[in-house]
């Protein structure tokens, strides 16, 4: 039985890590990226000069990988590959690309008689390097070419072909809502901790609630490790993303479906990424024109927020 041969377009973080992996258990892997990487010696992993040179290197029907950024990119290497590979060849979307996307590119694709699956990959870097979780999109007929590829580069129970085209794209897509929603709880359990009247061992705390505990997880375990490392929440407020839950959002609108946690999560990172609070300010400056609240603190009335109120809330049964 010949090794199965499988292209990588894109070696970046994920594409290498998975072609590394992917190389080392037995697959014959053709890579290309533009800017080829300089680390990726390995004797089943072949690195190409193009993406002709790739497709020349195939066993038909040919199955290539694409593990690049979401977006026109994506369309342009579809178009690229299109043009050199032929009919029942299989072309692998493993980004973020909106589901949306993943319908009308397999619809284009499907019209020469080429297949597209959408591949939604979890576990980051290290998955990609040891394990990784799939999610996969597309026909059948398809995805079972690919089935023995996605189960052997995956942990155990880790791929599940989810339904047709655009269902793998958009159940990763749900599933990164949930990641934000599960990021933002522990952001604020974080901070409620480190406000405690008296010094907690947080890293402590981290390591029990991740034994046992209904939170354990491997955010809460990323949480410790990183905790350390730092000492302390040493690093900068200000949250990047790539954007693709701020989809999640407004599918949701578009399908009424309420997601108040997932979107209250995307609000708190655009949120971290404002320096300027204009939107304090403005209340501020309104709070001063109909109350002449002071802008700024004030000590007298920081003494009333906090003992304004003498006693509890008041029984009402009596």
């Amino acid at each position: 039985m010949s090794v199965e041969k499988i292209g990588i377009v894109g070696l970046g973080k994920m594409g290498s890590n998975l072609a590394l992996q992917a190389a080392e258990k037995g697959f014959k892997i053709i890579g290309y990226d533009k800017y080829l990487p300089e680390n990726l010696a390995q004797p089943n992993l072949e690195l190409v000069n193009s993406l002709q040179e790739l497709v020349a290197k195939l066993d038909r029907p040919r199955k290539v990988m694409v593990y690049i950024p979401a977006g026109a990119a994506i369309d342009n290497v579809l178009e690229e590959l299109t043009a050199v590979l032929s009919e029942g060849d299989i072309i692998i979307d493993g980004g973020n690309s909106y589901w949306g996307d993943s319908i009308r590119r397999a619809e284009k694709l499907k019209s020469k008689d080429i297949y597209l699956i959408d591949c939604g990959t979890s576990g980051g870097v290290t998955g990609a390097r040891n394990g990784a979780c799939f999610m996969v999109g597309g026909e059948e007929v398809a995805v079972k070419q690919l089935e023995n590829f996605f189960k052997t580069m995956a942990v155990a129970n880790g791929y599940t072909h989810t339904g047709p085209s655009g269902s793998g794209h958009y159940v990763k897509l749900v599933h990164n809502g949930i990641e934000f929603g599960m990021l933002q709880a522990i952001g604020e359990g974080m901070d409620l901790l480190s406000k405690y009247r008296e010094p907690l061992n947080i890293s402590e705390i981290l390591l029990t609630w991740n034994n046992g505990s209904v939170v354990r997880s491997w955010l809460i375990e990323l949480m410790k490790q990183l905790y350390d490392e730092k000492q302390g929440f040493n690093v900068p407020s200000y949250i990047d993303d790539t954007g693709e839950v701020n989809w999640l959002v407004n599918d949701a609108m578009q399908m009424e479906v309420s997601i108040p946690v997932i979107a209250t999560s995307v609000m708190q990172l655009i949120a971290s990424r404002d320096s300027v609070n204009t939107w304090a300010k403005s209340i501020a400056m309104m709070r001063n024109g109909f109350g002449g609240h002071p802008f700024g603190p004030d000590a007298g009335i920081e003494y009333e927020r906090r003992y304004g109120r003498v006693g509890g809330f008041p029984d009402i049964k009596k």
